[in-house]
């Protein structure tokens, strides 16, 4: 196998399958015992985050008889002999759902519980924080069903019960104290009598009551003797310690709670108790549902899988406005009980079927102990309009059933975006062989491609990548194998030998026993799997005890592809003797095909493996860098060939950018500053940018013609930032009174730079904005609110700051007595381009840019730049939702954190 780039230690194992997850906003969770260990790829000896699991108390779900407890039914609770709970699955949700437009974490636990967790952005910590307590829902549902049982009528405690907690009371206290004093017989009190207080019921028990009286610290407990004679006399038994009066409030608590059958107990427990989550991907709603667009009109289904063999699903929403300053509760409904299977849940995954008609479905696989597999097919718009629990939109698409028996382990799905309704699954299994299918959902045609004896133990993990054209399968017994799949064949290959290192990681030991867990990352290019180390070959004072399990990562960006040709590559492979021509060639196609996948909107901008990639072969081969990005210009940008030279395709692609949507012009300034201006900080891109000087030398007028096309780019995007506020306002002013828009969504605000910003730069931009600008300029409406004032005040010292730039401005400051003044450098908001406050921003990790306000949705989604703003803005007069990402890099914004926490990189 290949050797890995980098690799991170972990203070504790995983223990079960699917152990680690990839999150779309580029962070690792690895469920590691006790803990979930949250990681940054872009810095593996960085911070981390941390989940602790805590102990849960039980569900108050009822009482048996002591005679039940020895029934069949409930050995599997009796037996339960973890000391601290571990983590069994873990599940990203999609992007947008935590309340900073990050992601949330499920998390299951080995006591049955599910909890949400998000990152401490507004908590500056390295525990993560829990938001909500599934399982704590689940079982209020429940309850108010009476566990969907047929006689909800529960038999109380009779007096035989009620004898026998008692007698259970008595033999404990009785037991232990007499272990310590020897007492021949009870003292009789009199001086310390207290009035009877015990339930008039229980007067004619033979066991008498017991009643508690705390003094000095202890408490003492009494026996009240039912016997006439001795009628309102307390028989003193001895003092009682916290810990035993902590049990014997126990007993007592559970007196008021149902009598129920062992079977009853052993149904409730299976309903509550949760082995498998999956997060469904984001879902929006239909415009009939919700005719006006919002942010709340999105959501995501979460499933949790249990022992009953049912599936809860859950609706969450997603926040209706986003904040970097607080944080609050999610929006989750119940909206069905899926009965799945007839045993434990062990696997669930989730797919969304790609359709053109405007009620798209979702499927959702799922696995049990028994061996059996069965795809559902839901109806997405019945799922988010539901308001009954009980009648679950899905229906049974496929079941299969093994005559051995096999537990399933692990399912992966894969949906094509060559073909429509094609659905590719891997079925992992407990014996070590997988199984594939090949899925039709149009036609509900389902052809097994094979059953594959790929491993000796249990298969821990499976991946999809490429599109479906590869699979990546781990195991128990410590492999890890690569197959391509080559129309109905599975082909197992090899792990690509070369790859690029970004840096050493020998002082990580290199003795494993079992794989436990793999991801791909989003682009593709880099694979992630968590293995435990053999503990007897490791170093008992330096090693053992603080490296238990290494989360290691390798390149599969070279990985052999069914889609590529036999063809020689166009460069010359002499100059880079450290690669095999047809590994070569892989990654260059490998790359392509990443970065033409995030041309799509759906699919969020988090490019980390692609820039470092690239920046791993710069290093060496600069030259087979800049090719790869010329001819990904060439295909995406200009359409058509020509010489793959920068002097010639960079000029054209200035010249093509109005023309460009605005994902790929985000796109492409992530790769601009990111890979061919890496020698730059972030600030002195931004200088250079600004103001651009002509340079000398080979490898200056590189970087110069890189730096403009940057720069071109970026002015492009400006214009239509700009362009679409002056439209949006000129639209409201038709109104009697014009008002800020509600948390959430966007409103056009800083007109004053924005029209200072045109006139600095009337040469280059288009007529249109022109226009725009003196009609804003002769509104009257656009003074009536101070966001609008032309003049800004420092936030220091008061003193004016004059627009100069829109990145920065100085105020002029206050003069002293030396006739000299001191200036403060303010950043302003790359949005309403204004001096940004002083409260928490928003910040871009791409070009370092703040913003104090948010950019609309409209702007991320605009194919060109407008004909006529004035079609866009037609809506305005409604709401238009404002996107926490950056209006130059389509990044995700967030809160800057110190050093020392953790943070994602997308880059």
């Amino acid at each position: 196998m290949a050797s890995r780039f980098q690799a991170i230690p972990l203070v504790a194992s995983p223990s079960y399958p699917n152990a680690v997850a990839w999150s779309d906003e580029n962070l690792i969770a690895v469920a590691s015992g006790h803990l979930v260990t949250i990681l940054n790829p872009a810095l593996p000896f960085g911070p981390r985050g941390l989940i602790t699991v805590p102990n849960s108390e039980p569900f108050p779900i009822g009482v048996i008889d002591r005679k039940d407890l020895f029934s069949g039914c409930l050995l599997p609770n009796c037996l339960s002999r973890d000391r601290q709970p571990c983590v069994r699955s873990v599940s990203w949700s999609p992007l947008g759902m935590a309340h900073n437009s990050g992601c949330l974490l499920a998390v299951c636990t080995t006591e049955g519980r599910v909890k949400l967790y998000r990152p401490p952005f507004c908590d500056f910590g390295a525990e993560w924080i829990e938001v909500m307590d599934i399982s704590d829902r689940l079982y209020e549902y429940l309850t108010s069903i009476s566990f969907g049982e047929l006689d909800v009528s529960c038999p109380k405690h009779s007096d035989a019960a009620e004898d026998i907690h008692a007698e259970d009371s008595a033999s404990y206290i009785s037991k232990k104290e007499c272990k310590r004093r020897k007492i021949n017989k009870v003292s009789q009190t009199t001086g310390d009598q207290l009035p009877c207080q015990g339930n008039s019921e229980n007067s004619n028990s033979s066991s008498g009551t017991y009643i508690e009286r705390e003094g000095q610290g202890l408490k003492a407990v009494y026996k009240l003797s039912s016997d006439p004679l001795e009628e309102g006399k307390l028989h003193h038994i001895g003092p009682l310690s916290k810990c035993k009066a902590k049990t014997l409030n126990k007993m007592q608590e559970n007196r008021m709670h149902p009598q129920i059958t062992a079977a009853q107990y052993a149904s409730r427990n299976a309903m509550l108790w949760s082995l498998a989550v999956a997060w469904s991907p984001l879902l929006q709603l239909s415009s009939k549902l919700c005719p006006i667009p919002h942010i709340g009109s999105s959501v995501s289904l979460l499933a949790v899988g249990g022992k009953s063999g049912k599936i809860s699903l859950w609706r969450i929403y997603v926040p209706e406005c986003y904040s970097i300053e607080h944080s609050r509760v999610p929006t989750a409904n119940i909206v069905g009980l899926l009965e799945a299977h007839n045993s434990w849940i062990t696997s669930i995954s989730w797919a969304l079927l790609a359709s053109d008609s405007s009620n798209p479905h979702i499927l959702l696989a799922t696995g049990s102990s028994d061996g059996s597999m069965r795809i559902w097919l839901g109806n997405t718009e019945k799922l988010l309009n539901t308001s009954e629990v009980d009648r679950t939109p899905f229906f049974l698409l496929k079941e299969v059933i093994t005559a051995d028996s096999i537990p399933v382990s692990v399912l992966s799905l894969s949906m094509p975006a060559k073909s429509l309704h094609k659905m590719l699954l891997a079925v992992g299994r407990g014996s070590g062989s997988f199984e594939l299918w090949n899925c039709d959902i149009s036609g509900r045609k389902f052809d097994k491609i094979g059953s594959f004896d790929a491993h000796y133990h249990a298969v821990t993990d499976l991946a999809w990548a490429f599109d479906g054209c590869s699979l990546y399968s781990c195991s128990q017994d410590n492999f890890v194998r690569c197959w391509i799949l080559r129309g109905s064949s599975l082909h197992e290959v090899p792990f690509p030998s070369n790859t690029p290192r970004l840096r050493s990681s020998t002082d990580v030991p290199n003795v494993f026993i079992s794989c436990m867990g793999l991801a791909v990352s989003p682009g593709n290019l880099v694979l992630v799997m968590v293995r435990n180390l053999d503990l007897e070959l490791l170093d008992s004072m330096y090693q053992k005890k603080a490296q238990k399990a290494v989360v290691e990562f390798f390149w599969i960006g070279g990985q052999q592809q069914d889609l590529l040709s036999n063809a020689s590559p166009p460069f010359d492979v002499v100059e880079f003797p450290a690669f095999p021509e047809k590994e070569l060639a892989y990654w260059e196609s490998n790359i392509l095909w990443s970065l033409k996948q995030y041309e799509h909107l759906d699919k969020p901008l988090v490019v980390w493996d692609i820039i470092a990639a690239l920046l791993a072969f710069k290093q060496t081969k600069s030259k087979f860098v800049e090719h790869v990005l010329l001819k990904w210009l060439l295909s995406s940008y200009i359409g058509y060939n020509m010489d793959l030279s920068a002097e010639k395709i960079l000029p054209l692609v200035s010249i093509r950018l109005s023309k460009i949507n605005s994902r790929k012009l985000h796109l492409l300034n992530i790769i601009c500053r990111r890979v061919m201006l890496s020698e730059l900080k972030a600030d002195q891109v931004n200088s250079k940018v600004q103001n651009l000087e002509v340079s000398h030398g080979a490898e200056e007028e590189q970087v110069t013609m890189w730096t403009e096309l940057l720069r071109s780019s970026e002015r492009e995007l400006r214009e239509r930032l700009v362009g679409f506020g002056f439209s949006a306002f000129l639209s409201l002013k038709s109104h009697s009174t014009i008002t800020a828009s509600r948390p959430g969504y966007w409103y056009p605000v800083g007109l004053a730079q924005l029209e200072h910003w045109v006139a600095l730069n009337h040469e280059r931009v288009q007529d249109q904005l022109k226009v725009f600008s003196s009609e804003v300029g002769r509104h009257e409406k656009r003074l009536e609110y101070s966001e609008h004032e032309v003049a800004e005040q420092c936030i220091y010292c008061s003193a004016s700051v004059p627009f100069e730039s829109p990145e920065v401005g100085f105020c002029q400051g206050v003069e002293s007595d030396s006739g000299t003044g001191q200036s403060h450098r303010l950043p302003r908001c790359a949005v309403s381009m204004q001096v940004c406050p002083t409260t928490p921003l928003w910040f871009c990790i791409c070009c370092n840019r703040w913003g104090s306000r948010l950019a609309p949705e409209t702007l991320f989604s605009m194919s060109r730049y407008p004909s006529d703003f004035k079609s866009l803005t037609e809506s305005s007069v409604l709401e238009v939702p404002s996107k926490p990402l950056c209006p130059f890099c389509g990044l995700l914004l967030q809160r800057r954190q110190p050093d020392f926490l953790l943070s994602a990189s997308p880059v």
